[in-house]
């Protein structure tokens, strides 16, 4: 079976849009950026057990994401995260992801959970790395008559 056409383009840039957007998660909780913890403009105190950690591991995890560094690993410890954030902090406010307002984390911790298992792709870091580790074989140029 082949992959469908289009794979090689859209899994990279799949990659690359989640990890900006959780990127963008960890900005906003730490630091004030893009309207602030709850778009209210405030920032999680240091040390804060477990948002500001959780923000640290947006900030850091989505970066990594987004780039294809240490992808499967950094991928991993977003999706444990939001598996956390989903069962810890949201289903105490009910069943459902529609009921608690957990529907973004379980998106994350699903989304996060596939990226770990399929890797980054092409346009990645890891890519990168592979291609430089992988020595060249040398093809033995025909002889000549």
């Amino acid at each position: 079976m082949s992959s469908p056409r289009y794979t090689h383009i859209v899994w990279p840039l799949f990659r690359i849009v989640i990890g900006l957007l959780f990127t963008c998660h960890g900005l906003s909780s730490l630091f004030g950026m893009f309207g602030g913890k709850g778009g209210t403009g405030e920032t999680i105190p240091v040390g804060t057990w477990p948002g500001w950690y959780a923000a640290v591991i947006q900030l850091v995890c989505g970066l990594l994401v987004m780039v294809g560094l240490v992808t499967r690993p950094a991928a991993i410890l977003a999706s444990g995260s939001m598996a956390y954030a989903y069962f810890v902090v949201h289903q105490q406010n009910g069943l459902m992801p529609i009921q608690n307002g957990g529907v973004t984390p379980a998106l994350y911790a699903w989304t996060f959970l596939v990226i770990a298992a399929f890797g980054p792709g092409a346009w990645s870091v890891d890519e990168l790395i592979a291609a430089r580790r992988t020595p060249q074989v040398a093809t033995p140029e025909p002889e000549r008559v």
